[in-house]
């Protein structure tokens, strides 16, 4: 019975991670087709929302590298147990809260990779983790995934200013504001292929390390529903303060830019998803908002907010381990620990959305005209 509610505790909480999964990586899909006025914001998080559902069933392969790649479980491996998975999910849930609070885009991804890989060492050692799997299909995806996106933005930005140059202004912009509906949808598909399936790989770790699940089998149907309902709702309610982020403070984006961002990010995800790669749909989307920026001649680029999202990038894994540690070290000690760490990332979650509270940001903040960040030429140092 210990071990029902343990694992019904840590299904829950899985499915809140999902939930700020969906609102802190609203941005990813839409900002810019919000941003430049393709989408309205209510239309566009709702066309996110749905595409994420749809795209959770679409494929498996990363749930898989979750629930069987990073933690090591059954023979040969560690006994990785629900109460260290409970640990590591209120390790990723409070650092996707501090960096929404902050209008932060970082990775949600790294978030629940750091609280996982924190809790499993304190809980059971070094041993528990295969740092291989960390190594190839986390930290390498994480440096070269936003680079190459960036890249290819920012030949697309590039090109698409030289061919639509001798183009009518108002009739190319209107051309590229309907291709961002296309390519806004594809980003939203791509991320429910990603980012759902790193909430069903943990759930589907969770019943194999209770026994409910065998070792090396993928997650239910009821696991994929669950996870790709949560992920869209997330979504639908609008991560508003990182939009304004990704669309407003980095650079000043125009259709064409919008439209180069948004394909060569859904094109990265999805190619990474299908080789189940659980890369950073953030660190992705980020990379290709900068790079269709450098590649607009004379273009208005951020570099204060680029450094902080640089920074914030570095940190989230590290902070979410050792968030993830130490709830793993007073959740192990007894049922009562278990509750304490329960309690006290309830209060976390309330503290945050208070002070949210105080400083809104909404959807009107988002479409708007306004900066936070004194620009600087692409050109420049700052």
């Amino acid at each position: 019975m210990d071990v029902l509610i343990t694992v019904t505790l840590v299904i829950v909480v899985a499915l809140v991670f999902d939930f700020t999964n969906g609102f802190h990586d609203t941005a990813n899909a839409m900002a810019t087709s919000v941003a430049t006025g393709a989408l309205k914001p209510r239309t566009a998080v709702l066309i996110s929302a749905t595409l994420n559902l749809v795209g959770a069933f679409l494929s498996t392969e990363v749930a898989k590298t979750v629930s069987s790649g990073i933690i090591k479980e059954g023979p040969g491996g560690v006994d990785i147990t629900p109460v260290m998975i409970f640990a590591g999910l209120v390790g990723a849930v409070l650092w996707n809260l501090t960096t929404w609070y902050l209008g932060l885009p970082s990775s949600s991804t790294h978030a629940l990779f750091g609280g996982l890989i924190g809790a499993a060492v304190i809980g059971a050692g070094f041993n528990s983790v295969d740092f291989g799997v960390v190594l190839s299909k986390i930290v390498v995806p994480a440096v070269v995934s936003p680079l190459v996106a960036g890249s290819v933005a920012l030949v697309a930005t590039f090109a698409a200013y030289r061919l639509t140059k001798n183009a009518r202004a108002r009739g190319s912009e209107a051309g590229f504001r309907h291709g961002q509906t296309v390519s806004a949808s594809l980003v939203s598909l791509a991320h429910g292929t990603n980012d759902a399936q790193k909430t069903m790989g943990v759930i589907t770790l969770t019943l194999i390390a209770a026994g409910y699940q065998g070792k090396g089998t993928g997650p239910e149907l009821w696991v994929i529903l669950a996870c790709g309902l949560a992920i869209g709702l997330g979504t639908y309610v609008g991560g508003w303060r990182i939009m304004k982020t990704v669309g407003k403070n980095i650079t000043d984006v125009q259709s064409p830019q919008g439209f180069a961002a948004e394909t060569s990010s859904a094109a990265t995800i999805l190619i990474s998803s299908h080789l189940g790669f659980a890369l950073s749909t953030t660190q992705v989307t980020s990379g290709s908002v900068i790079g269709a920026g450098l590649g607009k001649r004379l273009a208005i680029v951020h570099w204060g907010v680029v450094g902080r999202i640089a920074t914030g990038w570095v940190v989230t894994l590290p902070a979410a381990a050792l968030v993830g540690g130490v709830a793993a070290f007073i959740a192990s000690t007894s049922t009562v620990g278990l509750v304490v760490v329960a309690v006290l990332a309830v209060a976390a979650g309330v503290t945050f959305y208070t002070l949210a509270r105080r400083k809104p940001i909404s959807a009107a903040d988002v479409a708007g005209d306004s900066s936070d960040e004194a620009p600087v030429l692409a050109g420049e140092a700052r």
